[in-house]
Order: C-alpha cells, then sequence, then structure tokens
C-alpha cells in the first residue's frame, strides 16, 4: 500500500510491494504483515481521514482527535510526510508559550487516480489529485459492443491515460476505477449483467489488468484495477469528493440510456447481495407498457432513458442524436421539449417510489439525459416528487443536479481507488 513510508526508487509503494485489491485479479503483497503493521495501517488511514474532514490539524490536535498519543501520532505524521501524503503549513503563532503548531494538510502531489466509465456508447476517463482536483479528462467514442473489442478498446484507453498521468504530470498512478453499466461483483472483477451492451458474465477487470500490465517493468507493477456499477460510483465520487459532512442516506440516480441508481448509507455503499441493488430503470413504471431492453415490458428505463426519450423527441431518426437534441432544446422545438418534461414527470413518479423505499436526506440527479436536457427534465422531476410528497403532507428531500455532470461516474472511478486505499483493513493479505 503507498501509505508506507517510500523507497527512493519506487516513490509511493512500501517496501512489501502492492498488493491484490478487489477486482484487480492479483494476489496478495509480498512479504506479509502481522498485527503490529495492521495496527500502524489502522492509525495512518485515521490520521488521513482526520486531515481530510479537517485540513489544518496540528499533531496535537490530531492526538486529541484520534486518541493516540502524541509520540505516535509525531511518528505516523511524520512516515506519510516522508510517503508523500502529507505537508506541513507554517506554524501558525497562537500567543502562548512554547513551539507554535505546525498546520498539516493532504498533499499527495506525487500521486494520481484514475477513473472511467465504460458507457454503451462512449468511454470516459479522468485524471485526479488524492484531493479531486481534475487534472485531465477525455472520452472516446465505442463503435462496437463486441466484448473482447471493447475491452482491449477500454483497456489501451486507460492505458493511455494512465501514461499521460505518469509522464505529463509526473504522478504515480495509484490506481484504475472503472464504471460499468450494469450488475457488478466488485470482489471479482467480473460484469454479471449489462442489457444494453448485452454481456454477461465477463471478467472486465481481470481483462484490464492483462492490459495495463502488458508493458510494466517488474520493478513498478501496473496500477490496480477496481470495477463497480456506473451510478454507484457516482454517488462515491460525490460523497468523498463533494460537501461534508455527506448527507445520509444519499441516492444518486444516473440517467443516460439506461437508468440507475447508488446508494450510499453512512459512507458505505449498498450494493445488495449480487451487486444489483439500485438498478432502477429495471423497475416496473407502467405494467405492459414499452418493451425495455431486458426483456420485460414498462420497465422506467422504456420511459427516461435516453433512447427512448430520443425515439419520442425525435420519431423515425435512428439512434441517439446528442447534437439534434441540443440544437432542437435550443431552439425550444415543442416536441423535443415536451418528450424531455414527459420524460422528467416520469422520473418524479420513480424518484417518488425511491424516496418510499430508501427515505434519502438528498437525491442527486446525473448523467447525459441531465446533462442535455436540464431543467426540461429535472424541473418536472423535482415537481412530480413534490407533489407526490405534499399528497402525503411530507416534504420531499431535496433534489441537486450533480456537480460534475457526465464526468460524474469517471470521477467516481477515482473516488473509488481513494477509498480502497483508505479503507480501514490494508489491502494485502495478513498473516
Amino acid at each position: 500500500m503507498p501509505l508506507m513510508p517510500r523507497p527512493a526508487a519506487r516513490p509511493g509503494l512500501d517496501a512489501g510491494g502492492r498488493g491484490g485489491g478487489r477486482g484487480g485479479g492479483r494476489g496478495g503483497g509480498r512479504g506479509g504483515a502481522g498485527p503490529q503493521a495492521l495496527i500502524r495501517h489502522l492509525n495512518r488511514v485515521a490520521l488521513l481521514r482526520l486531515l481530510r474532514d479537517a485540513p489544518g490539524l496540528s499533531r496535537a490536535e490530531l492526538a486529541q482527535r484520534s486518541g493516540l498519543s502524541r509520540s505516535t501520532v509525531g511518528l505516523l505524521v511524520q512516515e506519510l510526510i516522508d510517503a508523500g501524503w502529507l505537508t506541513e503549513d507554517a506554524a501558525e503563532a497562537t500567543g502562548a508559550r512554547g513551539r507554535r503548531p505546525t498546520p498539516l494538510r493532504l498533499d499527495g502531489r506525487g500521486f494520481a487516480l484514475v477513473g472511467a466509465e465504460l458507457a454503451p456508447g462512449v468511454m470516459r476517463a479522468v485524471v485526479l489529485s488524492v484531493q479531486g482536483q481534475e487534472l485531465h479528462a477525455e472520452a472516446q467514442a465505442l463503435s462496437t459492443h463486441e466484448v473482447d473489442a471493447v475491452c482491449r478498446q477500454l483497456g489501451d484507453f486507460v492505458h493511455a491515460v494512465s501514461t499521460r498521468a505518469q509522464r505529463t504530470f509526473g504522478r504515480q498512478v495509484l490506481g484504475v476505477g472503472v464504471g460499468l453499466p450494469g450488475a457488478v461483483d466488485a470482489a471479482s472483477g467480473v460484469l454479471r449483467v449489462a442489457p444494453n451492451l448485452g454481456w454477461r458474465d465477463v471478467p472486465v477487470a481481470a481483462m484490464l489488468q492483462a492490459t495495463l500490465g502488458r508493458d510494466a517493468e517488474p520493478a513498478a507493477p501496473p496500477p490496480l484495477v477496481l470495477v463497480q456499477n456506473d451510478a454507484d460510483l457516482a454517488a462515491l465520487g460525490e460523497m468523498e469528493f463533494g460537501p461534508r459532512p455527506v448527507a445520509s442516506p444519499l441516492v444518486y440516480v444516473s440517467c443516460g440510456i439506461g437508468l440507475g441508481s447508488g446508494i450510499v448509507v453512512d459512507g458505505s455503499l449498498f450494493t445488495g447481495a449480487s451487486g444489483a441493488a439500485g438498478e432502477v430503470g429495471h423497475t416496473t413504471l407502467r405494467p405492459g407498457g414499452r418493451p425495455c431492453s431486458c426483456g420485460r415490458r414498462g420497465c422506467a428505463e422504456a420511459y427516461v432513458g435516453l433512447r427512448a426519450l430520443a425515439a419520442q423527441a425525435m420519431p423515425g431518426h435512428a439512434g441517439i442524436d446528442h447534437d439534434g437534441l441540443r440544437e432542437r432544446l435550443q431552439r425550444r422545438d415543442a416536441d423535443t421539449v415536451a418528450a424531455f418534461r414527459q420524460a422528467g414527470r416520469d422520473l418524479g413518479v420513480l424518484l417518488h417510489n425511491l424516496w418510499a423505499l430508501v427515505d434519502p436526506q438528498l437525491f442527486v440527479l446525473g448523467g447525459e439525459s441531465v446533462v442535455l436536457g436540464g431543467d426540461d427534465l429535472v424541473e418536472p422531476a423535482r415537481q412530480g416528487l413534490a407533489a407526490c410528497a405534499g399528497e402525503a403532507g411530507l416534504a420531499a428531500p431535496p433534489l441537486r443536479v450533480a456537480r460534475s455532470g457526465e464526468k460524474a461516474i469517471a470521477i467516481g472511478g477515482a473516488a473509488l481507488v481513494l477509498r480502497h486505499l483508505l479503507q480501514a483493513r490494508p489491502a494485502e493479505g495478513l498473516d
């Protein structure tokens, strides 16, 4: 794990090497670790999390808030400074006698997080700092849904972005998190089912890991690969890089070709028994209604999904013409505006159903449809949710639009890597 002091030849890596991660397909770390190493890791993570939530704490304040002794905090802080995770600000004048407290902050200037999204028509990737600052972003069209071809294209794409992070920005890539459009078994890295791709049981993480390891040198192994459902990652990105304290439960609803939701409860994703929790696009909105990509009829996706929305806005037009939809909305074409507003009303019903099930503190809407439709989609959804709440004499939970637009899922992939690094237990197997 890169939380250990770093040797000069391999910045950011601990002496035992980087171990395997969920979805990465690699084995445990070399050299093993005992109880003392686990305790040291837990304490380092606790200090890093404290400084994420409250930048500028001094060593004494960290000791007070963590319950650790000052001497232990001093040793751990020095390890984290040596490893490149922390930096010291100028000492503050307090007016009291004795040594002035030195504020500490997350640093990580030598590190980068890579996040990516695989969607039915496009792939996106971002490079972020550990604080969530965007360093680079790009997208690439997807021309086929054939499994091997797509995984090769995605692997080459992520490899190129990771190489850019290393060569252009001079940063070590700590890991790659990828959002996938369907039910994901994150532990094995397998995409179980993706109706809009027509995929079942595809070991995406292992295939990506093989591509990233293609040109890797023995002394610098390829970055860890983690995969998760796309809406889950978008919710994670809102939590990790958004305002604090984090609303709980937080429900992120992703509106694109498919519909999905990510549910965060007390800082953790709720993914269900098989990783399929939150697949709201395939809940029934209108029994016996329009056919859906999953084989059923009347699913929410068949009314709110971007493919269905485009068919209503531009009858007879094949596929999804993003530029055409945008141009029609800008000139206020009546049919296009009406299609987005009707989809928004249907989305409001879906949000009401989610509210009844989850009782969130906050809804966040994101995805291609939200970026394209803006208020023509969002306001009818907000009004529909409020109307349902009003009928019961209740106030609906707040609803806001995602901060990162179409990049929300890729940013969530980077957040997944950061959470993996700062999890309570180290990624490596312990003796």
